[in-house]
């Protein structure tokens, strides 16, 4: 009975021993082969025949090569632990309708990640306006795509949602128009009103002088007269044009006596009976 005991005892030991080693082994090659992928990829990334390459491939091809070396480093720390891989690969066969239930997402993920590379409906660096957000495209990865807005927040959008989704690229072509609305007084003069914000446009710096200016009287309103003035910039130039000369038509109507009615209301009480 001793021996028997003893025979037990020394093949659990063996066994212990074995497995320890294997799963010592194991833990080794994943902190190792972690490792060596950060540094690979970094690698890659900093050489000069990636930096040649766009910037929104660069940021997909950086996180399929990541996320390729890490399975493959999974299969090969289960290898090491003897878990045989016909056997993993039997599971996943039989588990394969759950697998692709759970994976659809992120397959719809990908599959919209491959579409925005192809088709580039934006860029690395494009401000752009999803219906829901807005903001620069910091990154597109093999999932996902992050929005730097522009108080400074980082959104992660998955891809599939930005494909589905009507997209605004404000950086696609290289000028855009600004647009303008003013309200001037029924008693200015039309004209006057139209030469002092066309005047003002052709002042600015940034607004392009080889495209059309346009200053035209657009509605009569109830209270007021509605202009409209329509400039010309380089993209980036928008917001800057916009809001000074927002401010300067604001001084020169002040400056030119043109008046900027607010909306009123003329009640007519009609017989002489009023209640008290």
């Amino acid at each position: 009975m001793n021996d028997t005991l003893q025979k037990l005892w020394d093949i659990l030991i063996e066994l212990s021993a074995s497995i320890g080693l294997k799963i010592l082994l194991a833990i080794a090659v994943l902190v190792i082969g972690l490792l060596l992928i950060k540094y690979l990829v970094k690698f890659i990334v900093k050489s000069k025949g990636f930096n040649k390459i766009d910037k929104t491939v660069q940021t997909f091809i950086k996180s399929a090569l990541s996320i390729t070396l890490k399975i493959l480093l999974i299969i090969s720390v289960i290898g090491i632990l003897g878990v045989p891989l016909t056997s993993i690969i039997a599971v996943l066969a039989s588990a394969g309708l759950a697998i692709g239930l759970a994976l659809q997402g992120a397959l719809s993920n990908f599959a919209g990640g491959i579409m925005i590379l192809v088709f580039r409906p934006f860029k690395v660096g494009d401000f752009v306006d999803n219906g829901t957000h807005m903001g620069t495209v910091d990154s597109i990865t093999i999932f996902y795509t992050r929005l730097l807005t522009i108080d400074n927040k980082l959104i992660t959008i998955p891809n599939s949602t930005m494909t589905t989704a009507s997209i605004t690229n404000f950086s696609a072509k290289e000028l855009r128009r600004v647009d303008f609305k003013f309200t001037a007084s029924y008693k200015n003069d039309v004209e006057k009103v139209k030469r002092v914000l066309t005047e003002i446009a052709e002042s600015h710096p940034l607004v392009l002088k080889d495209q059309p200016i346009m200053s035209r009287l657009f509605t009569h309103g109830a209270n007021s007269l509605e202009y409209i003035l329509r400039v010309w910039c380089q993209a980036p130039d928008y917001w800057t044009i916009y809001f000074d000369i927002n401010e300067t038509v604001k001084k020169e109507f002040d400056a030119q006596g043109i008046e900027i009615p607010y909306t009123q209301m003329d009640v007519h009480i009609k017989g002489n009976n009023i209640a008290e």
